[in-house]
């Protein structure tokens, strides 16, 4: 496991998914001449639509989404390993998946990731989610496979369930993507001290990519991009502005951190209360 450098790209999505695709693939290429061999992108890269029927609208099944061949061929164009954070894919006539997906420098896809915990949330101020009522929740862990090892994929919401990122971590993932469009308020309470947590209770990095500002129609994500290593402390963070941000990576870290805190290795069963 070699070192490398790794770069979240930060998105001011829109419901426009042409020139969400044309954003995201510049800032990937930005990416790209900064040295970085692995980039990832935000939750909700191509659409940041005003409901669940302007989602379902504007997305299309895998086999004819036009993002992934754009981005397919950009990855193999880069040589580099690319994490789409998600992208909404049509699974039914009334449901999308939150879907992740990991693109080798050869433009092919080696692992796909549905988001399992679905945000369904009432907040103070009036804002209102439910993500169950067009998306279909995933139901499987994944791990990918890179050079460096393995990477555990997450989304979003998932990153408040800390027993996704222990089994991901058991599994032998040696850092976790969690691509996001927080909200503001949960983003200022909870954004970094939680992804600080999942770092430091697995000894792994974790790459967080994020939507950030105010969008077409209102609503306000949090940004504040993240990449976090073994031990907790923040390699580099973004503001709320569309742009790129990168972190050097040594996977052999978060070998020595388990090593010195193995409390992958003390876990115990026990009884419900």
């Amino acid at each position: 496991m070699g070192k490398f450098r790794a770069a979240c790209v930060q998105l001011r999505s829109s419901e426009d998914v042409a020139i969400n695709i044309q954003d995201a693939s510049r800032l990937i290429h930005d990416a790209a001449k900064g040295g970085a061999q692995f980039v990832a992108t935000p939750e909700n890269t191509t659409l940041m639509a005003t409901d669940g029927g302007a989602k379902l609208a504007n997305s299309f099944d895998e086999a004819n989404d036009p993002a992934l061949a754009v981005f397919t061929a950009l990855a193999k164009e880069l040589g580099l390993w690319l994490l789409i954070g998600s992208l909404a894919i049509k699974v039914s006539d009334s449901k999308t998946a939150n879907r992740s997906f990991m693109i080798g420098p050869d433009g092919k896809i080696t692992t796909r990731y549905s988001k399992i915990h679905l945000f369904d949330v009432d907040l103070d101020g009036g804002e209102s989610y439910r993500e169950s009522a067009s998306v279909a929740g995933g139901g499987e862990a994944m791990v990918a496979d890179t050079p460096w090892g393995g990477i555990g994929l997450s989304i979003c919401y998932d990153l408040r369930f800390p027993g996704l990122y222990r089994a991901l971590a058991k599994k032998g993932a040696f850092a976790f993507t969690v691509p996001s469009a927080f909200t503001v308020p949960t983003g200022q309470a909870h954004w970094h001290v939680l992804l600080r947590a999942r770092a430091i209770e697995n000894g792994a990095f974790v790459i967080a990519p994020a939507q950030g500002g105010t969008h077409f129609n209102g609503r306000k994500t949090y940004g504040h991009s993240l990449i976090v290593d073994p031990w907790g402390a923040v390699l580099a963070e973004a503001g709320t502005e569309p742009g790129v941000i990168f972190a050097d990576i040594d996977p052999a870290q978060s070998q020595a951190v388990r090593e010195k805190l193995p409390s992958l290795k003390h876990d115990r069963k026990f009884a419900d209360p």
